[in-house]
């Protein structure tokens, strides 16, 4: 048992397997079945996130990009949904806030409507940005104001089975803070929107983050940010600067691009990891394989050329079931800084996601945690499914 000590703030049992825990935060685990990508030393968020949900004693809020159950019965999203059911029915009043989108299917979202004591909001984010764009791309949850949850994983059983997934529960109570005002803030905004009536911003100019702290909150975008949430937009590019000796990065993909169109560029983290390199820090990028779609593949061997950075590409094998949509793929989201600070958060490294589109990372400054998450981007870095970018190949358009 890797544990290294037990965070009593988190209300949960971790006894039923191992757990890698730090005061304050547990890193959670989702990797593709049929692959050599599993972690015993890490639980699953399919184990995390039932007992987040059954410990929940008066309320439960949650955010997600979509919602997408199983095609048939017994993938792991059900037993979350029943512990949903069962929240609601012993009285714990559970918000549940989605984004506007055609991945979401209706059926879906009318089976979460018929739990007790759960209301359901769609939020259309274009309606509350100030940028007038954009998307909840965040994914987490908060129980009771005093545990949360944060990660890559969408509410989609795809992200507990068949995709690399990278979270944290979080028992720090600053940071489970900060991700309840923004929770806050935002179900009040879709009222707003919903109602046709603006939705004014809180700041005027990027909030700074609490570097104080050993770990914080950012998000994005910084207009919509509640007190004591820090600028993610401007905080990763200033975490990166800071980075002496290494910095490794794990991503479904990066691009210096928007992803609406028409395409623009977006370069404040491309600066950052190109100055990085100049000052001889070493740049570990791994991303998945649907980062070899152009224009995005271009833009990351560019960046690849440029001395002490090295690109990596891991590609997850089909399932024995046959093709699944959207799913076989790493679609974790995190950096390690000189192995003693990690970023974990939900944001792709592209335009959009942080400026425009609602995402939240966190900040932990732990040597243990972070030396954790590096064993993990290092065994996807030297796993069998991985190769080094081919700055001469023409990549095949990627099939998601």
């Amino acid at each position: 048992m890797r544990n290294l000590c037990v965070v009593a703030t988190l209300l949960l049992s971790s006894a039923a397997r191992a757990a890698f825990t730090v005061p304050g935060f547990e890193l959670v685990y989702s990797y593709p079945a049929e692959t050599t990508l599993q972690r015993p030393g890490l639980r699953t968020a399919a184990e995390v996130w039932p007992e987040l949900i059954a410990s929940a004693k008066k309320s439960l809020d949650i955010a997600q990009f979509y919602v997408t159950s199983a095609p048939k019965p017994g993938e792991p999203l059900e037993p979350v949904l029943a512990a949903l059911r069962a929240a609601g029915a012993r009285g714990v009043k559970i918000r549940f806030l989605v984004q506007k989108s055609p991945i979401s299917q209706a059926e879906d979202l009318d089976r979460l409507r018929a739990f007790p004591n759960l209301e359901l909001r769609v939020i259309d984010w274009a309606r509350v940005s100030p940028a007038g764009s954009g998307i909840v791309h965040a994914k987490y949850m908060v129980a009771d104001g005093k545990a949360g949850y944060v990660g890559s994983q969408n509410y989609d059983w795809r992200s507990l089975k068949h995709i690399h997934e990278m979270g944290l529960l979080v028992g720090d109570s600053g940071v489970v803070k900060g991700m309840q005002t923004v929770f806050e803030h935002d179900w009040k905004a879709q009222a707003l929107a919903a109602a046709g009536k603006p939705v004014p911003p809180l700041n005027k100019a990027a909030p700074k983050a609490a570097l104080d702290r050993r770990a914080y909150l950012v998000a994005s975008p910084w207009a919509l940010n509640p007190p004591g949430v820090g600028d993610s937009q401007a905080e990763l590019p200033r975490l990166i600067g800071s980075a002496q000796s290494e910095v490794a990065v794990t991503l479904l993909d990066y691009s210096p691009l928007t992803f609406s169109k028409p395409k623009r560029f977006y370069p404040p983290i491309d600066n950052a990891l190109r100055d990085a390199a100049v000052r001889g820090v070493k740049v570990k990028l791994l991303v998945s394989h649907w980062n070899t779609e152009k224009p995005a593949v271009d833009h990351i061997k560019s960046l690849s050329l440029l001395p002490n950075v090295e690109v990596r590409v891991i590609t997850v094998p089909e399932a024995a079931e046959g093709p699944i949509p959207f799913a076989r793929t790493v679609h974790s989201k995190f950096m390690v800084v000189d192995g003693k600070t990690l970023w974990l958060g939900t944001s792709n490294w592209a335009g959009g996601y942080f400026d425009d589109s609602r995402n939240l990372e966190v900040v932990v400054k732990d040597e243990a945690l972070a030396k954790e998450a590096g064993a993990v981007h290092e065994q996807l870095w030297t796993s069998d499914y991985t190769q080094a970018l081919d700055i001469a190949k023409d990549y095949p358009k990627p099939r998601k």
